[in-house]
């Protein structure tokens, strides 16, 4: 583990990330994308653009669109997948701790950071005795829950609002870009609060809501559509810091509405979504460990 921590993830992930810009000649698209299809069963009849000499480099093929038609959103659920990709945990938050995979679990302090002030989320404001997780649950007779899911290289690597709900803030952590496969996050703990990664707070009907994109290897490049001001994978930063930035202002004390389905982000390559909402007691998934899923599918609901 120690020697796998000190390869330069970072440095070969910008490296990754230019040559993946590199324009391909017409004639040698076809059989580079082939390729990348036949080896992780990319189904391209779903991608709005089917014709492989349109995507000029790697990058632009990895962010492949889909057909509007290709993920219905789910109306009848509260909460649905906001991405395509394999659900590796979830359930209710217990102990302060999450499971990144079974039996595997990380510090939800550690990975979301120091609590956000009360007044930025419109929350009230929590005893100072209580746990880091009592805090941010809002509302008498709640519980907080999880939902990890892994977007493999082959998968659709845009990300979506998984509800209807108000983003108030952004926080970026710059981190290692290990790889975040289930295979390693077994003997890695707690590795997502070792990666870079993009969390975002905020609150929707039942109370405290956020999606933290989880960057990994050759996945320097995490794009939140609505925050021109995020730059990830930089070539210098303080490990163990991060930095903090408010949708909310004097000219928009809301924050940002998100719809459930609306487009959110977008990875290169693959890599983690982590859900941690509140809900009422009687919340329950529809999933199954280890299921395969589509943006769009529910998650679970009331």
């Amino acid at each position: 583990v120690a020697l796998y921590k000190s390869v330069p993830t970072r440095l070969l992930s910008r490296a990754w990330g230019r040559l993946n810009q590199v324009e391909l000649p017409t004639w040698l698209r076809k059989p580079v994308y082939s390729l990348y299809i036949w080896t992780f069963g990319v189904n391209m009849k779903e991608a709005a653009v089917e014709d492989l000499h349109h995507y000029r480099n790697l990058s632009e093929f990895f962010r492949r669109k889909l057909k509007p038609q290709a993920r219905p959103v789910c109306c009848l659920h509260s909460v649905i997948s906001p991405s395509d990709g394999k659900i590796l945990n979830f359930g209710q938050v217990k102990n302060c701790e999450v499971e990144q995979v079974k039996g595997v679990t990380y510090s939800l302090e550690s990975f979301l950071g120091p609590r956000i002030c009360t007044e930025e989320l419109h929350f009230s404001q929590a005893p100072p005795g209580n746990s880091f997780q009592q805090q941010l649950v809002t509302k008498e007779g709640n519980e907080l829950y999880h939902c990890v899911i892994y977007l493999a290289p082959g998968d659709y690597h845009c990300f979506h609002s998984p509800t209807d709900w108000r983003v108030s803030h952004r926080r970026h952590f710059p981190g290692s870009l290990m790889s975040v496969n289930p295979g390693v996050a077994r003997w890695i703990k707690e590795l997502f609060c070792h990666n870079e990664r993009v969390v975002l707070t905020g609150d929707w009907k039942h109370g405290f809501f956020s999606l933290t994109a989880v960057g990994a290897t050759n996945v320097g490049s995490i794009r939140i559509y609505f925050d021109q001001d995020l730059h990830t994978n930089s070539p210098c930063y303080s490990k163990g810091s991060y930095n903090d930035f408010s949708f909310i202002s004097n000219n928009n004390k809301e924050g940002i509405p998100m719809r459930k389905g609306e487009h959110l982000g977008e990875f290169n390559l693959g890599s983690t979504i982590v859900l941690i909402f509140e809900a009422p007691k009687d919340f329950k998934f529809h999933l199954k460990a280890g299921q395969k899923i589509r943006f769009g599918e529910a998650l679970g609901s009331l």
